[in-house]
């Protein structure tokens, strides 16, 4: 008796658990389709197939539901963008599928963060995740420079992989996804090149007693 108790205890609560998490999917997914203020507890529900009284037993409110949703989007978001560090090439694939997943719904939150609190949360840490994933993917060619070189080429390596460079790309040319990898890449390589090269010196000047000496 005790064990079949316990049996249903924990059937019970492995299925509170799924229930809580096609909640957080649902709202994830409704979020990269409509602007979060029609990211309402009876369209979420709907979406999730449960009612609005066990989204609010599960999260309290709308606001503790939002706050779920984003960390449990962070953390999606950062499994997916893991790359060997130093590999360019590994890097930017990783990338597009990423940016093939969730630019779109990124492309959204941005243009509802002058107004919408939770969307500006969203994007500034989005913003920030993308920086350290940059130094840190791009760090044996960053760490050889003095920081404030190193700065700027972060900023370089930020601004030639941004989500923007991939929406230039990939939505507003219409490139394929090998072709936008192939953009960026050259931007990418262009950045570490410059990274790599020597310091210039100034050019040797050769004046006219120098030519004058070298004709016959």
């Amino acid at each position: 008796m005790k064990t079949t108790r316990t049996y249903d205890m924990r059937g019970r609560a492995a299925e509170a658990d799924r229930t809580r998490a096609r909640i957080l999917d649902a709202t994830v997914a409704l979020a990269g389709e409509v602007p979060l203020a029609a990211c309402t507890l009876p369209a979420i529900a709907d979406r999730a197939g449960v009612s609005v009284q066990t989204v609010l037993r599960a999260y309290g409110s709308r606001d503790g539901l939002f706050a779920a949703a984003t960390t449990r989007g962070r953390e999606q978001v950062v499994a997916q963008r893991e790359t060997p560090v130093g590999d360019a090439d590994a890097a930017l694939e990783v990338l597009a599928g990423h940016y093939e997943a969730w630019g779109d719904t990124m492309l959204l939150l941005l243009a509802q963060e002058s107004w919408e609190p939770v969307a500006a949360e969203i994007t500034a840490s989005g913003r920030m995740l993308h920086r350290d994933w940059v130094r840190a993917v791009f760090a044996p060619a960053v760490e050889r420079l003095d920081a404030s070189d190193r700065d700027e080429a972060v900023d370089l390596l930020v601004a030639a992989t941004d989500l923007y460079t991939w929406k230039l790309m990939r939505r507003d040319r219409g490139l394929d996804r090998a072709a936008t990898i192939g953009r960026m890449r050259r931007l990418v390589a262009s950045v570490l090149a410059s990274i790599d090269a020597p310091a210039s010196s100034e050019p040797a000047t050769r004046g006219p007693s120098t030519r004058e000496g070298r004709r016959p």
